[in-house]
């Protein structure tokens, strides 16, 4: 009699057999195809280069750190030599809606004002009732003209297409770094120059150099920036105009001091500014 309880030898057989070696095939393959794809996609997003608007607008935090701000400014003028030739110094109200307003502090210009809305810019003498319109190329001192002072908004004022990574050289520093190159088309009528080659750093996005063409697309100058800690830089401290149209001598604007401040609307207003001279 035969044990009830007892599996057949073929039937222990049949269930003790390994898997088939296709199965563990697709099941290897399944999993690789899972983790090629996540690598694939991660490694897809990390590439993505970041859009022209944003690094501009990091740029621009480098330059201006916020809207609404007072800017203790000296420019100073240097001969071919290095030797010093003027120095003025200028406190300007760089607002928002692209307003700003400088006031020349030096006894040689003192109580002259520029007055910038917009794309209009206007000229303030002392004890004259009328406002004087000027251009934003029109020359304060040496190469710095009125709209280098204002400092103007790159991310609001050109369109741009990056270019590509290249290496460049950097202001204080004999070693050149990886940069990005972006090239900018003014898109409003109000800037001092129609077209600027930039070079970001790559891995902060900070202003490192620029190549900057008025509306003829003649090179007029190149500019080099400074910034307030050159391992890791917060804010730019200087910014290094070199003329490449006639005198080639060299503009150094100085950044001596930031803070927050809006200033009252009269401040903004061309007549307001004659009938009030002295913003009391």
């Amino acid at each position: 009699m035969s044990d009830p309880t007892s599996v057949p030898t073929d039937s222990l057989e049949h269930t003790m057999q390994p898997r088939p070696l296709i199965w563990l095939a697709v099941g290897v393959a399944f999993k690789a195809a899972l983790i090629v794809g996540f690598v694939s996609h991660g490694s897809a997003h990390a590439a993505e280069p970041p859009s022209v608007a944003s690094l501009l607008q990091a740029a621009d935090r480098y330059r201006t750190g916020q809207d609404n701000l007072q800017v203790e400014t000296r420019v100073t003028v240097q001969g071919r030599d290095g030797q010093t030739e003027k120095e003025r110094l200028y406190t300007v109200f760089v607002q928002s809606q692209h307003r700003s307003l400088v006031l020349m502090k030096s006894p040689a210009e003192a109580g002259q004002k520029v007055l910038m809305l917009g794309d209009d810019f206007w000229l303030l003498m002392p004890g004259s009732q009328r406002p004087l319109r000027i251009t934003p190329s029109q020359k304060l001192l040496g190469d710095a003209s009125t709209g280098d002072i204002a400092t103007l908004s790159w991310a609001q004022d050109y369109d741009g297409q990056l270019l590509g990574e290249e290496s460049c050289n950097v202001e204080g520093s004999s070693t050149a770094r990886p940069c990005l190159h972006l090239t900018l088309q003014a898109n409003r009528k109000g800037v001092s120059y129609q077209r600027i080659e930039l070079w970001l750093g790559k891995q902060r996005h900070e202003p490192l150099r620029a190549d900057l063409y008025v509306q003829s697309d003649k090179l007029a100058k190149q500019a080099r920036f400074v910034f307030d800690r050159p391992a890791a830089p917060t804010l730019v401290s200087e910014m290094l105009l070199q003329d490449q149209l006639s005198t080639h001598k060299l503009t150094r604007l100085q950044y001596l001091q930031r803070q927050p401040r809006e200033v009252p609307a009269a401040w903004l207003n061309p007549m307001a500014l004659v009938r009030n001279p002295n913003l009391e």
